[in-house]
């Protein structure tokens, strides 16, 4: 088999065009976006399930992570695999950043690092905390609640006075199992939304605007959110860009997702590394600089 230059990855779910319920799939016409990019380039190209048992992954030279979008579901065997493919081919971004960003205690070192977070609080797995206890010893009346790894609003709740009792047993049932995190509800959020800044090679190129639909705190499109394109202020791409700068290593592609906190603040919701929907298909010159940018040789 001749050696291939690039493997776009993604999971079982997105190797095809269409669901089963007949609907095209944003994450097979975003890798197929970067896929041209990478060919127009001279780049030999496939596109694999990351769980692909019949690949010999030291044939290419490097994989980018793109529609992994199950691995959150599966960490016990994506983390063996991705210990494992590390030793056969260089990744993008580098398994050092996925490590550390993978968990959401990151933005404690973003913190440290100048850049400004939402107001947040960890708890440790197997803590004997509860959330009465929680809201009391913060003074947060409203808060949503989330694990320290996740995706696609897994397992993330909106709590308050009214219902912060029926989801002490889910909460008890999760800290057992891992990690989690407790912030203030942000209301710009449900008012205006999350901005979605993505930079190639520490540069920013374009912007999108997730909102949720009426009644619902969550901007993912599987909640019935909507994206549009956004024209940041300079003020919040300077806040992308010192994000980026804030890391430990400058990721080839990255999406910086913020909002205005509370107190009326530029504040970053979340820096995705792993796998973000980049929404090439808005902007499908960052899919050529992207391409551009990656150097095999």
């Amino acid at each position: 088999m001749k050696p291939i230059d690039l493997v776009i990855l993604t999971d079982q779910n997105f190797l095809s065009s269409h669901n089963k319920n007949g609907e095209l799939q944003t994450g097979f016409v975003e890798d197929n976006i970067l896929k041209e990019a990478f060919e127009n380039k001279g780049f030999k190209v496939l596109r694999l399930a990351w769980d692909d048992t019949t690949f010999d992954w030291t044939t290419t030279k490097a994989i980018i992570f793109r529609s992994t979008w199950d691995y959150f579901y599966r960490f016990d065997e994506f983390f063996k695999w991705l210990k494992h493919v590390s030793t056969k081919t260089r990744l993008i971004n580098s398994e050092a950043l996925i490590k550390w960003n993978i968990d959401k205690r990151y933005l404690l070192e973003l913190k440290n690092n100048g850049v400004h977070i939402a107001e947040s609080y960890f708890i440790s797995r197997n803590s004997d905390i509860t959330l009465t206890e929680l809201h009391n010893k913060l003074g947060w009346q409203e808060t949503v609640l989330k694990p320290c790894i996740s995706g696609t609003a897994r397992h993330t709740y909106k709590l308050n006075e009214r219902n912060i009792v029926e989801h002490e047993s889910i909460f008890q049932e999760l800290i057992n199992k891992e990690a989690m995190m407790l912030q203030p509800f942000q209301y710009d959020i449900v008012h205006k939304g999350e901005v979605s800044m993505m930079l190639i090679n520490g540069e920013f190129t374009h912007a999108v605007l997730k909102t949720a639909k009426s009644d619902d705190f969550r901007v993912q499109d599987e909640f019935g959110g909507s994206v549009s394109i956004y024209q940041p202020t300079n003020e919040e791409i300077d806040f992308a860009v010192k994000t980026i700068k804030a890391c430990f290593e400058l990721p080839l592609y990255a999406r910086v997702d913020i909002f205005n906190d509370n107190n009326g603040k530029v504040a970053l919701s979340e820096l995705e590394l792993i796998e973000p929907e980049l929404w090439f298909r808005f902007h499908s010159e960052s899919a050529q600089l992207l391409a551009e940018a990656i150097k095999l040789d």
